[in-house]
This record gives structure tokens, C-alpha cells and sequence, in this order.
């Protein structure tokens, strides 16, 4: 189950645009591409601008006045309609292009011209700066006669001047051979080994046999060697690898590096200091997601931002967000929260699995064997919160859970005590685009069984955790989750549509018995009732096998129920079954791991990376660490701690998927306000930022022009327009928050 983003990109250019046709000169020679006149000498014709803008024919080319202050791309367009494209067509895309002055962001698209305006392919290159020449490949999604090629040219403070020449759009070309830099082909964790932990590499090689290795300290001594071990063809890159351990090695030290078959690796450390801030930055990530407060630089540097959504224009606001028509006849105020990934969105599904796995968090704190309790709490992320003598972990997930709280249906309405779906933008918007700045209309969506059940679930986790430092919370949580239960059980199949997805993901899912579970096991564990222990041991998914190899997510909730009834504290008939199954699950990952000479306990069906691979992987090994804290048996936490290995480097990419961590990680990661590749005014995203990663599927047309035929590990593409490889979310951080406590812990 995917978050299914089909047009996340709308092209909505040219919508509510009024349209001007530019004079037209001498007709031109028909050219034998799709463009037509895209060297403009002697007209126009058949281009056209939205209405703010003066375009004609200088130095050989369209120049175009825009003006400023305007606030989306496509305020301000010049465009060509008419386009036919041949859905499974490979097309070359090239312009010349010039910003005057240097340094404007312009978006070039092709897509519908018509509704509901596709993108099928778009790139938004800054003016001026690495040269004035751009070519890109792409294919075709669909067979369309009403394509459109536009340039997008909308959003700067201040009028600039575009020219543009030589546009062509040629079908029937072959695709682009797209070849990712990898770097030194040692491969490891470019962050750090734990002392005493596994320590493991991987080698891309040809040769079939054993070769030497040298672990070598900053200053050029070698400190350990040994050989490597072959392991053959990897299915999930493609690539002859070897794997290197040199885990006997137990000192700490900086800078170290491996050498192998003549290379010699990135530089890594060994020690846990870097575990301890990657567990305060994955944190930290939440803060700059807030929605509804504005963003403070003395907490963040160069994260400032005026608050997004309260009624401040040209927001709409999310104070009184009516429900799409034909929903409902009410309005909520539902203020907060945090924006989901790289839009404006915010879903209670994927905030309800987000929230519990930062509760779940702390809670593991307070009961494994390793917890740290003193590193989650108050005064440890420098939030505004921060002082208020409650663990900031838990000041933070509140954010969240007061927002969740707002999308239960009012009493009185129909369908009373159930939990809208999501609330998010009429329309897609562009990137990029503070959330001050979002035009759009807020709409809140149908209420859903599943959402109804994630705010059931993380209420009742919330009334337990907050007990002792805010009674009135605690019970309000409780209240809310209880209401939600009963409302659930009475509505047990209200699925999202799946076609909802324009101006936000569609979070659908056809089975809620998993969050009936998780919801029921959240309930017992605070409230210790009869009727939710009843329903807990008739559920079918109580005994089913739910460590499956794609791990659990949004749309598989029953692992958090599962894990929450093995570690929490309580008297469920049967738990030692319980916490074998758990157990069994690890071993399973473990065999996984040991199998994959990339060291993650992750392998699809078919080598098919399913979209947010990188938070599989996490959660995962979030089960594998948890059979160490049932057990406390060295396999387990060894296999944990290997896990992270994957996502700080040691995989076929060689790049660490977390900003700000590794000598090269992924740093333009999709988002509207983390945008720093499309204006140089804003920031990249804050270190601790993970990245989807790996996407077989490559649904976005940016990384469809890169990465057709890609292999496994090699889906993934670092640029801002991959929506489908590198965004963001609130979830898959909350799976690297939970990992980067575990490893810190074990430090």
C-alpha cells in the first residue's frame, strides 16, 4: 500500500489565468517535432501568456517581462497548447533559457492543458547560474492530443526578465542512460560504528575471490586487516559485492576509513556521540513541520517562518474548514498539527502512526532494559515547550495529538465520534511555497473507519503517557479514544475513496481489523477493561502472522498493537505468546539481514522497493530491536544495530539517506518550504531529515526521465522533483527517531 500521490504536481498553470495570444507574425514552417515555432525567428505564433505578462521576439528569441510579487509558479506563464504525446513515448525535452537578473527559479512543464492538468513531466531549473542550456528525457504516461509545454514563471517578490529559444519537444528518442556518481566502491555507515557493535562493510567488485582489507586511522595507520568475504550477484543492486567485518576492532576514534580492492572508503567514526544528536535532530524535524505557529529562528537558524493556516492571507486558514461539498454542513477548527511531508496536508491516518511511534519512543524509555529516559526530557529539543517540566518528546507528539482531537466528528452530527479522514488544499499547489503563502481552500474529507481508529488508538496511548503531567489531558485523550471506539464498532467498514487524491494524498486502505487491534490494544493497555482484553484475543489478527518482509506502516497497523501488548506492562492472558511472536518476527528479519550483503533486514518480492523503502527497513529493524529488549539477546541488538548501517551509507547509492549525516546524504529532499535547490532563499531540509529512498515504481515524472529500467536500490534520485524516491514524511521520521533512541541507548 502506497500513499498514492498521482498528480502531486498539478498543472493547475494556466487555470484561473486568463489567457493572451501573442501577435502573430509570418506563419513558420511546420517543424517534424511536437513544437512548433521554438526557434521564434520571425513570430510568436502559436505561444501565448497569461495575461500579467509582455512577451515578443528579441536577440533571436521570446523574451518575456514578468512582474513581481506574485505567489505561485503559475501566476505568471508562456505556454503552447495543442501538444500530442504518445503514452509508453520516450521524448526529449530542451530549451535554451535566461533570467535576468541571474538567479530565478522557473518551472518548465509538459503536460494537460486541460482537466484535471497531469504533469508528466516538470523541472524547475534556477536561471543563469550553471548555464542557459537544458535537455532532459522523459515518457509518456498517457496519449493526449491536448498536451501543453509551459514555462511557469510566477512567484518572485521582485519583475525579472525571461528569454527563452530553441524549445523542442522530439518523440521516439531514447531514454537518457542516467549515471549516479557512487563514489568509492567501499562501502560503509558514514556516520558511526558503535564500539562495541557490529561493524560490517560492503565492496562492489569483479573478482570472485578473497581480498585483502586495512582499517586505517585518520592518520594513514592501518589498525586491523583481513580479508573479504564473496558473496556473489546482489539481487537488489545488480552488483558483484564482497562483505567486510571488522567488528573485532573496538576502539573509538574519528576519520577512520577502509581500504579494499585499490579504494578507499568515505570516513567514518566509531563511537555513539553522533547516535545521541541524531536522536535530537530526527526529533527536532517536527518542529519546523508545525502548522498553525510561526517557526522561531533562536530555536531553529534559518528555519524562521511566519505561522501557515490561520487565516492570515492569503491563507484560507484552518479555524473553520468546512468539509468538501456534499460531506457535511458544519465547520471545525482544526488548527495544528503537523504538515505530513512536502505539502500543506495533514492526515490523521499518517499522523496517528507517526504520533505513536514517537510515544512508543518514550515509552520503550521507561521500560527496556537500555532506556534513557533523561535523553527525552524536558529542555532536550529547545522547543518552545521546552521548561515546562514535561519530557519534550512528549510536548512535541501533543502538538500532534491536539490537532488529531479536532477531526472527530461533533455530537449531534451524523456519524458523531468518528475522525475525518484528512484535511488538506482544494488543489495541488506548486513548489515552492511557504505555508503563510498557500492560497489554496482548506477542505476537510469524509470521516473513515481507519482514521477513526489511529485517533481511537493514539488517544488511549496518549491518556497513559500524559497521566502524570496533565490529568485533565489524560482524561480528555481518554475520553475522545472511547467515543472513537464505540463509533468505529458502529461504522466498521467507511473506507477512504481511493480516487480522493487531488490536493493531497488519498491514504486508503480496505481493511481496518488491523487498526481495530492496534485501537483495542492501546485501550486495554491504559484502562486494563474486560471488554477491549475480550476483543484482543478474538481478533484474528491476535494469532496471524503480521512480521511480514514489507514490515508495518500507515496502512499495517497491527505491529503496534503487537509490540505496544509485549512491552508494555500488563496482564493479558497469553502474553508470553505474545512477546514469542515478536521474537519469531526478529529471527525472521534477522535471516533476512543475514542474506542481504548490504546488511538490512529488507527484501521485497521480485527486488520490487516499495515506496518509503528507507522506513521498511526502520521498522523492521524497530521489531528486531524489540526482540532485544524481550530478550536481551546480543543477536538482536547487533542486528539493530547493523540495520542502520543501510540508511548511513552502506548501500549500492553510497550516500547516507538522512540530511546533515555522512559525507554525502541526501539534502534535496521533495518539499514546498525546504526548497533551497529552487530558491536560493530557503533552507534545505533541517539534519535529521530522512528520505523515502529506493522506489521501484519511480511515480514521479522527474525520476521516470532518469531512472527507467532501474534495479532495486538504484530507484532513488536526490532532487527535489522526485516526489516518488526522496520526499519526506512525518512517519518515516518517526521510524529513524525510534531507531536513532534504540542505538543511542545501546552507546
Amino acid at each position: 500500500m502506497k500513499r498514492r500521490r498521482t498528480i502531486l504536481l498539478s498543472v493547475t498553470a494556466l487555470l484561473a489565468a486568463a489567457l493572451t495570444a501573442l501577435p502573430a507574425g509570418p506563419a513558420g514552417a511546420e517543424e517534424i517535432e511536437q513544437v512548433k515555432n521554438g526557434t521564434f525567428d520571425t513570430t510568436t505564433a502559436p505561444w501565448w501568456t497569461t495575461s500579467n505578462v509582455t512577451a515578443g521576439l528579441s536577440g533571436g528569441g521570446l523574451c518575456a517581462d514578468v512582474p513581481g510579487g506574485t505567489t505561485n509558479r503559475w501566476d505568471a506563464a508562456v505556454g503552447q497548447n495543442d501538444i500530442t504525446l504518445v503514452k509508453g513515448q520516450s521524448y526529449r525535452f530542451a530549451f535554451k533559457a535566461t533570467g535576468t537578473p541571474a538567479g530565478h527559479v522557473v518551472r518548465a512543464i509538459v503536460g494537460l492543458s486541460v482537466s484535471p492538468y497531469d504533469t508528466y513531466f516538470e523541472v524547475s531549473p534556477q536561471l543563469s547560474v550553471s548555464g542557459d542550456a537544458y535537455t532532459y528525457t522523459f515518457t509518456a504516461s498517457a496519449d493526449t492530443t491536448q498536451g501543453q509545454v509551459g514555462f511557469q514563471l510566477g512567484g518572485s517578490a521582485d519583475p525579472f526578465r525571461f528569454c527563452m529559444d530553441d524549445v523542442s519537444l522530439v518523440g521516439g528518442v531514447p531514454p537518457e542512460v542516467y549515471e549516479p556518481d557512487t563514489g568509492p566502491r567501499v562501502r560503509v555507515n558514514q556516520v558511526a560504528y558503535l564500539p562495541a557493535g557490529p561493524k560490517n562493510a560492503t565492496l562492489v567488485t569483479g573478482s570472485t575471490q578473497p581480498l585483502p582489507w586495512q582499517l586505517k586511522k585518520a592518520d594513514g595507520k592501518t589498525v586491523a586487516h583481513g580479508s573479504t568475504v564473496p558473496r556473489g550477484m546482489d539481487p537488489s543492486s545488480g552488483q558483484n559485492v564482497h562483505s567486510i567485518d571488522f567488528g573485532s576492532y573496538r576502539k573509538g576514534g574519528t576519520g577512520l576509513t577502509l581500504v579494499a580492492d585499490g579504494e578507499t572508503s568515505h570516513p567514518f567514526d566509531i563511537g555513539a556521540s553522533a547516535y545521541d544528536r541524531l536522536r535530537r535532530d530526527s526529533l527536532k524535524y517536527y518542529y519546523t513541520q508545525r502548522s498553525g505557529i510561526a517557526i522561531r529562528d533562536d530555536l531553529r537558524p534559518g528555519y524562521a517562518r511566519p505561522a501557515g493556516h490561520v487565516d492570515v492571507a492569503p491563507n484560507q486558514g484552518d479555524s473553520k474548514v468546512p468539509c468538501q461539498p456534499g460531506v457535511c454542513d458544519y465547520t471545525l477548527d482544526v488548527t495544528g498539527g503537523w504538515y505530513d511531508a512536502g505539502d500543506h496536508g495533514k492526515y490523521v491516518v499518517n499522523g496517528g502512526i507517526s504520533t505513536w511511534e514517537l510515544l512508543s519512543t518514550y515509552e520503550r524509555a521507561l521500560h527496556a532494559r537500555t532506556g534513557q529516559r533523561d535523553k527525552l526530557g524536558d529542555g532536550t529539543l529547545a522547543i518552545p515547550e521546552s521548561g515546562n517540566k514535561v519530557p519534550d518528546v512528549l510536548d512535541e507528539a501533543r502538538w500532534e495529538l491536539e490537532f488529531l482531537l479536532k477531526m472527530q466528528v461533533p455530537a449531534g452530527q451524523p456519524l458523531a465520534g468518528m475522525a475525518h479522514h484528512k484535511i488538506h488544499d482544494e488543489q495541488w499547489t506548486g513548489l515552492p511555497l511557504l505555508p503563510s503563502d498557500d492560497p489554496q481552500k482548506r477542505e476537510l474529507h469524509p470521516p473513515t473507519t481507519e482514521a477513526t481508529l489511529n485517533l481511537a488508538a493514539t488517544a488511549a496511548q496518549a491518556a497513559r503517557l500524559y497521566r502524570p503531567y496533565d490529568r485533565a489531558f489524560a482524561a480528555r485523550a481518554l475520553a475522545v479514544a472511547r467515543k472513537a471506539w464505540t463509533a468505529a464498532l458502529a461504522h466498521p467498514d467507511l473506507h477512504a475513496d481511493p480516487n480522493d487524491a487531488t490536493g493531497g494524498g488519498a491514504y486508503n486502505d480496505t481493511d481496518a481489523r488491523d487498526e481495530f487491534y492496534w485501537a483495542a490494544a492501546e485501550l486495554y493497555l491504559t484502562t486494563g477493561e474486560k471488554p477491549f482484553e475480550r476483543y484482543i484475543l478474538n481478533s484474528p489478527v491476535h494469532t496471524s502472522d503480521i512480521f511480514v518482509p514489507l514490515g508495518f506502516d500507515w496502512a499495517r497497523t497491527a505491529a503496534a498493537g503487537r509490540l505496544d501488548l509485549a512491552t508494555v506492562p500488563n496482564k493479558l492472558p497469553g502474553r508470553d505468546k505474545v512477546r514469542q511472536s515478536v521474537v519469531k518476527g526478529a529471527d525472521r528479519y534477522l535471516t533476512t539481514l543475514a542474506a542481504q550483503p548490504y546488511g538490512m533486514p529488507y527484501a521485497p518480492d521480485a527486488n520490487v522497493y516499495d515506496w518509503g523503502s528507507n522506513a521498511q527497513v526502520l521498522n523492521n529493524a524497530v521489531v528486531v530491536a524489540t526482540a532485544y529488549d524481550i530478550s536481551g539477546a546480543s543477536k538482536y541488538r547487533d542486528g539493530a544495530l547493523q540495520s542502520m548501517d543501510y540508511l548511513l551509507g552502506r548501500n549500492a547509492l553510497n550516500m547516507s539517506y538522512v540530511t546533515g549525516y555522512g559525507e554525502v546524504n541526501s539534502h534535496q529532499q521533495h518539499s514546498r518550504w525546504y526548497a533551497h535547490q529552487l530558491d536560493p532563499k530557503l533552507p534545505s531540509p533541517p539534519d535529521g531529515t530522512l528520505a523515502g529512498g529506493p522506489n521501484s515504481s519511480i511515480q514521479d515524472p522527474y525520476a521516470q526521465s532518469k531512472l527507467q529500467g532501474c534495479v532495486g536500490q538504484f530507484c532513488y534520485i536526490d532532487d527535489i522533483q522526485s516526489w516518488s524516491t526522496n520526499e519526506h514524511t512525518i512517519n518515516w521520521n518517526a521510524a529513524l527517531a525510534r531507531m536513532a533512541s534504540f542505538v543511542a541507548d545501546q552507546g
